[in-house]
């Protein structure tokens, strides 16, 4: 992998984690169609590792709150969302340590893919005809887990973790904001569980300039993205990522059909 494929695949990777346009799908459909060597699901996750200090640095304040919360005797809104965030997990951690095999290899079929970014959108676009009535505060354990079920669809790239967890969050009825601000903290410890799990992969040969290339730009462009996504959701709705799966998918399938 030469470092400027590198930069490409870590900008992408810190735009589609958290936009709901799959980073995992655009990975692969990447080195697909330009021809590059897959450079492999330990390389998608070490992208992973920069969103995730994405992630931690920009809620890092939420997040100590959270865990005060968590720590103190006393019921708050901060020790519910917590245990709120760890039941949301259990279910994507279990389903994606049982099929870490088929997602570095028969899920990353490019056919299947462009078929999943289009059913998903079409399912984002009906779940954002909801009204936005709730907030996190008034979230329950039921509502934590149905939203944790389905981030464990997001093991089959097209669907989007984000994309799956703001759908479900929003046919629940949460504003867009909160279900974007839940989807991107839950997503803190799923993207760490992911990268302890392929360290085991990794070699110090690895990790050369192109690979450092590619976390950093994850970084940075993960923390534009987060900032983004918010401040567009006060005003605006999913539709415009719905637009953009439905034609990505469609030109996937076609080249698939004419043999790319």
């Amino acid at each position: 992998m030469t470092i400027f494929e590198a930069l490409i695949m870590g900008v992408v990777q810190g735009l589609g984690e958290f936009l709901p346009i799959s980073s995992s799908a655009h990975l692969v459909l990447l080195p697909w169609l330009f021809g590059w060597n897959d450079p492999g699901l330990t390389f998608d996750v070490a992208l992973h590792m920069g969103t995730l200090l994405a992630v931690v640095l920009y809620f890092f304040k939420d997040w100590i709150s959270i865990l005060k919360g968590a720590l103190n005797r006393k019921p708050s809104t901060e020790k519910r969302l917590f245990w709120y965030l760890v039941i949301a997990t259990v279910p994507g951690a279990i389903i994606g340590f049982a099929l870490e095999d088929k997602a570095a290899t028969v899920f990353r079929s490019p056919l299947l893919i462009g078929i999943m970014l289009i059913i998903m959108g079409i399912i984002l676009y009906l779940a954002d005809q909801k009204k936005q009535l709730r907030t996190t505060e008034t979230m329950t354990i039921s509502d934590a887990i149905l939203i944790g079920l389905s981030q464990a669809l997001a093991i089959i790239p097209g669907v989007s973790r984000s994309g799956s967890t703001m759908t479900v969050a929003r046919l629940l009825s949460l504003t867009r904001e909160d279900a974007a601000r839940f989807s991107f903290l839950m997503s803190t410890p799923i993207i760490m569980g992911a990268g302890l799990l392929s360290i085991r992969h990794l070699h110090i040969t690895d990790v050369n300039m192109a690979f450092i290339v590619g976390v950093v730009s994850s970084f940075i462009v993960g923390l534009l993205s987060i900032s983004f996504l918010l401040k567009y959701l006060k005003t605006s709705n999913f539709k415009v990522f719905v637009v953009y799966r439905f034609i990505v998918g469609l030109g996937v399938i076609v080249l698939t059909f004419l043999g790319k």
